[in-house]
């Protein structure tokens, strides 16, 4: 199963017990009419735990789902949850969500206004692309692909290298010069596994492993490379 996660930088100044204590009061209830009935949706964090640098939790929310049943439409609640992660690096704190990144854009919004009233004090991360070509060149023969953005070549928005033409050193050199490195695809030398890195701190496991060897990765792997 691939593993995904998206990192946010917490842009307000903040306290993790002060965070705790307001994801503990956290629980949004919006309510929606089906024919004659009143279904509640909620929406909150549980499970919360922590620690000197940490915050932990799960974010939950219900979704309203309609399925063909016998010739009719029966709407039914469905809870998507995420595990989410506040890390205190020590100059910044960060947001980890573990979900495809457009149910982590959620969460990072939701719990921005939640937490601070508005949506502005949980953006993305940054990645600075100087730091994505110090990881492909510490181990080139790890990297497996490369798509580079803000391309300057007319009419060309993204470029590709992969396979013998990242072997290339002259194709790297000509495209590092037309471009900044987004999205590099790498095997780990530790343990040999493929992950993938967006410069917005999308980080994805392509190879086997569980959540919490995943989560790992993150913090020592990810969290240093953030601005």
């Amino acid at each position: 199963m691939v593993l995904t996660a998206k990192v946010f930088r917490v842009n307000a100044d903040a306290k993790l017990g002060v965070i705790a204590q307001k994801l503990r009061d956290f629980r949004r209830v919006d309510v929606v009419r089906e024919g004659d009935r009143e279904i509640e949706l909620v929406t909150d964090v549980h499970d919360i735990t922590g620690g000197k640098d940490y915050v932990t939790g799960v974010f939950s929310r219900d979704k309203l789902v309609r399925i063909k049943q016998r010739g009719g439409v029966v709407p039914v609640v469905r809870t998507v949850d995420a595990y989410i992660e506040f890390r205190d690096r020590g100059d910044k704190i960060f947001l980890i969500v573990l979900q495809q990144k457009h149910f982590a854009n959620f969460v990072a919004t939701t719990l921005s206004n939640a937490l601070f009233l508005n949506f502005r004090s949980i953006v993305e991360a940054r990645i600075p692309h100087e730091r994505l070509v110090e990881l492909h060149e510490r181990n080139p023969d790890g990297t497996r692909l490369i798509w580079f953005d803000q391309v300057d070549y007319p009419g060309v928005e993204k470029l590709a290298l992969a396979g013998p033409s990242l072997m290339d050193t002259s194709m790297y050199d000509e495209a590092l010069r037309h471009g900044k490195i987004w999205y590099i695809v790498f095997v780990s030398r530790e343990k040999s596994r493929v992950f993938g890195l967006t410069r917005n701190a999308v980080f994805t496991a392509f190879s086997r492993l569980s959540e919490q060897d995943f989560l790992e990765h993150v913090r020592t792997e990810v969290i240093p490379l953030l601005e």
